[in-house]
């Protein structure tokens, strides 16, 4: 495996599982550090033992990203424990099904910080370490919901599509600093919530047979598909990457609906 992150280290947030965890997985075989920056303290410390084990270096920091207290702590126990801070991913976020005459205002606030706001707060306390440093790269993981989605996905496709123009705004005021942002948009990919759809319908086999026959690669990813593309953008072969949105989806959206 590359060692082209070799000396930079990672803070990842939602890193305990899914998608995250294939990210933090990628990062350290490509040899990252990593702060394993996750909500859950069972699968935060599972990872960062696992991948230690693995010869990797990694810490469990456990962090809510609705808390900018927490953000601000994490930051500076990564620092602490790696001296800089090269890369930042914000992956920590949670589906969202309601109805958007019925939803309270309090449930869209819950939603929006865990979808939208965490990644900005992230942000907010990264920029200026990473602008003392010139440079750094804050990869922020979207969803296809972002530029298409389905139904009964409201407020996730709201607080995606806000991950865009996050991304966008970051790339543009901060790129003088050498510092990059990219959105990275995943379709299907076999976590939990996929899992649990499949096992939800009365024959599982069948429709996970089905979703699959909608990607023209017949099958649906998985969390080390997000993850090596990660790697490659947090590394100096992505150097002129910025301001955009990439999309690994298996070409499900390149599909036009019969």
């Amino acid at each position: 495996m590359s060692k082209r992150l070799k000396d930079r280290s990672a803070f990842v947030t939602g890193a305990g599982q899914g998608i995250g965890r294939g990210i933090a997985d990628q990062l350290a075989l490509n040899g990252a550090c990593l702060t394993i920056a996750e909500i859950n303290e069972a699968t935060g410390t599972s990872s960062a033992d696992e991948l230690n084990e693995a010869g990797h270096q990694a810490q469990f920091v456990k962090v809510d990203i609705r808390s900018e207290d927490d953000i601000r702590a994490g930051i500076a126990a990564h620092l602490e424990r790696f001296g800089g801070l090269d890369i930042v991913v914000n992956n920590a976020g949670q589906n969202q099904h309601f109805d958007a005459s019925k939803m309270s205002v309090d449930e869209w606030e819950r939603s929006m910080s865990l979808n939208l706001r965490g990644a900005w707060l992230c942000s907010k306390h990264t920029l200026p370490i990473m602008a003392a440093q010139s440079g750094g790269v804050i990869i922020n993981i979207a969803s296809v919901h972002a530029t298409m989605s389905a139904y009964n996905f409201f407020p996730y496709n709201v607080a995606k599509s806000g991950i865009l123009g996050l991304t966008r705004s970051l790339a543009l005021d901060w790129g003088r600093h050498n510092i990059r942002a990219v959105a990275v948009s995943p379709g299907w990919v076999r976590t939990q919530p996929a899992i649990d759809f499949f096992e939800a319908a009365d024959d599982p086999a069948a429709e996970e047979a089905r979703v699959r026959s909608l990607h023209p690669l017949n099958r649906i990813g998985e969390p080390a598909d997000i993850g090596a593309l990660v790697a490659f953008l947090a590394s100096d072969e992505a150097s002129y990457i910025t301001g955009t949105e990439i999309v690994i989806d298996g070409g499900i959206t390149a599909r036009h609906a019969d």
